[in-house]
């Protein structure tokens, strides 16, 4: 028998498997056909450019790499749109995550909900029994809103809610001006 040295240099593609011993070495137990395999070359890289790209990634990666940075609904939507959304979604509330997670969608766009969207989400916040939730809502319109006077208007506009509810302003409860 020949040994896998010689096997190897006549390419006579014998793929016999060598028996293992002490001093045969650690490559030769591969098999011929890989060892084959791995000296013939690579392809070069001119001939990948040749390729088109869709072909080497696949037609539906591609298409799942494309992001839409729009939301889709939220480029189109109209200031009113915007509050009846979100109007039905506070009064849909259950739980407190939920009602964190609507505000925090909610403020974040460039928009000053109106006050019966405010109106619904201080009813969740109340449903849900959360009273710190219901003072940031005054806090985030104090941010939202361009001056004091509009965040003025939001606070005589919720008067009675805030009344009923018993839902203090940070500043009030602080004693801190506006």
């Amino acid at each position: 028998m020949r040994s896998i040295a010689e096997v190897s240099r006549s390419g006579s593609g014998t793929t016999t498997r060598p028996k293992a011993t002490s001093n045969t070495p650690k490559h030769a137990l591969l098999p011929v056909a890989i060892r084959q395999s791995l000296r013939t070359p690579l392809p070069r890289a001119s001939l990948l450019k040749t390729i088109p790209s869709a072909q080497i990634i696949g037609r539906s990666s591609l298409a799942a790499a494309h992001r839409a940075y729009s939301a889709g609904h939220a480029a189109d939507e109209s200031f009113s749109a915007f509050n009846e959304r979100y109007t039905q979604f506070f009064e849909g509330v259950q739980d407190l995550f939920e009602l964190q997670r609507g505000l925090n969608n909610c403020f974040a766009y460039d928009l000053v909900p109106a006050v019966p969207t405010v109106e619904a989400a201080l009813r969740a916040a109340r449903r849900v029994n959360d009273l710190p939730t219901a003072i940031r809502i005054f806090e985030g319109l104090k941010e939202k809103v361009e001056n004091k006077g509009q965040y003025q208007a939001y606070l005589n506009e919720l008067k009675p809610l805030r009344d009923e509810l018993g839902v203090p302003t940070k500043e009030e409860m602080y004693g801190q001006a506006l």
